[in-house]
């Protein structure tokens, strides 16, 4: 079943399945998560994915994919307040050759889209590698059941659930409410309406939305990491430099790994307690083969 009809079923019957994370993957063996270092976030987001098996495990001939970045924030990439655009361009890449029919990246920023499309770097990189950036849209934003334990239902734009496969690439950074933001934190941009209301409960928000949305993949771009004063950051003495990208299907743990970027143990963390407890993913890394490459 394609993931837009699979969604649009979703919908049609206001009833969420229960899909094990990462079931659109197409097969492939390997290790659970890639953890790659090294000097060019295009070529270790790269290597991750060849890691993991290829692009080609994820993304099928004709596949309309939705590339999901943080593309929150008016800043550029030295400031480590979106996802860095490389990775991005990377992605975009990749999922071309693969034989996707359609790449769309895009996000519902903090800051106005106009600014932070560009600010960011994301856009000119995306459409250099032939994806459609668009603008979110209000017209666009539909309501949808989203049939989460305590988020029931929200506005969502509709261009994350008219495609086959979503891909969430979030980037690592500090965060005033829920110490970090990481993959499921970054669903929160597939929003319209007052996502500020999301802050009373935002672990059991980003969980709900998690469940809902189900990436095939998610790549996490730590290249650079905002470590205090997040989500927005603005002065470069609040990053430190990581040069690594975390990939895996299990979205649990990758946001698991990548709290180890701020010394935080993954089960400090309420919003990866309650993920595992849904059977969403697993934080215990020790239960998990990862594959670490410096190149």
């Amino acid at each position: 079943m394609k993931r837009r009809d699979f969604l649009k079923d979703i919908t049609v019957g206001g009833v969420l399945l229960n899909v094990t994370p990462g079931i659109l993957a197409q097969g492939g063996t390997g290790p659970d998560l890639a953890v790659i270092e090294g000097e060019s976030p295009a070529l270790i987001t790269k290597e991750a994915i060849k890691v993991l098996g290829g692009m080609g495990r994820f993304i099928a001939k004709g596949d309309k994919v939705m590339i999901k970045p943080n593309i929150g924030w008016d800043r550029k990439p030295e400031q480590a307040a979106c996802t860095n655009p490389e990775v991005v361009k990377a992605l975009v890449e990749m999922c071309r050759e693969a034989g996707a029919d359609r790449v769309t990246v895009m996000d519902n920023p903090c800051h106005p889209a106009k600014r932070t499309y560009v600010r960011s770097g994301i856009a000119k990189a995306a459409k250099d590698a032939g994806a459609k950036v668009p603008y979110p849209n209000t017209h666009k934003l539909k309501k949808i059941p989203l049939g989460g334990e305590k988020l029931k239902e929200w506005e969502v734009f509709s261009e994350f659930t008219e495609v086959d496969k979503i891909i969430n690439v979030p980037i690592a950074k500090h965060h005033s409410l829920s110490r970090v933001t990481l993959g499921m934190k970054n669903w929160l941009g597939t929003l319209g309406g007052n996502r500020n209301a999301l802050h009373q409960g935002l672990d059991h928000a980003m969980v709900d939305l998690a469940a809902f949305f189900k990436p095939v993949l998610t790549v996490l771009d730590a290249y650079r990491i905002m470590h205090r004063n997040g989500p927005t950051g603005g002065r470069l003495s609040d990053v430190r430099m990581n040069k690594t990208v975390v990939a895996g299907v299990d979205a649990v743990a990758v946001d698991a790994m990548g709290a180890t970027y701020f010394d935080i143990p993954p089960s400090e963390l309420l919003f990866l307690k309650l993920a595992q407890d849904r059977k969403l993913g697993t934080m215990d890394l020790e239960k998990l083969k990862i594959e670490k490459r410096t190149i």
